[in-house]
């Protein structure tokens, strides 16, 4: 199963789930001291603001980034939790949860993914830009595009609900 939470609740979701993998999405992660417990190859940085267009002064996520999510997803054995964390956890995290989950269920429906997303965390909204990405690296045809779309905004929020997202 996949954690998804704020950089507020990273260290006791990771102790409370027992993770062993963790996914960052913050550009300036160099300021923050991660959990010393999680071994460096089960943890994924990926420096990248919550933006969906390119702008100066911010890092846009792109192609390489969401590539390394799904390499990164795909190799994880699955033996303990993975927490998937971004500053706020409303929308790169829960982004990067989503594409995990449907790089390592290619068959389950796009929909009932984004739908257990909603299900888990009023405030859930998905990063587009990395959804889209993804949507294309995995032959989805547009669907978790579509998927996400139709959820809508979240809840508004400065924090976003914690939330766990079951793979099966």
């Amino acid at each position: 199963m996949i954690h998804v939470c704020s950089l507020a609740r990273l260290y006791a979701t990771v102790e409370e789930t027992r993770a062993r993998h963790v996914v960052t999405l913050l550009r300036l992660s160099d300021r923050v001291q991660w959990p010393q417990h999680i071994a460096p190859d089960n943890h994924l940085i990926l420096s990248v603001d919550d933006i969906v267009a390119a702008a100066d002064g911010f890092t846009v996520p792109a192609e390489e980034h969401v590539g390394r999510l799904i390499d990164f997803a795909r190799g994880w054995d699955r033996s303990t939790p993975m927490v998937v964390h971004c500053f706020a956890g409303i929308s790169r995290s829960t982004g990067a949860a989503f594409v995990a989950a449907c790089a390592l269920n290619p068959k389950r429906d796009e929909r009932d993914i984004a739908r257990a997303i909603r299900d888990a965390s009023p405030t859930a909204q998905p990063n587009a830009r990395i959804v889209g990405i993804a949507d294309r690296l995995l032959e989805r045809d547009g669907r978790m595009v579509r998927a996400v779309e139709d959820l809508g905004p979240g809840e508004i929020a400065s924090e976003g609900h914690p939330f766990r997202l079951d793979l099966d």
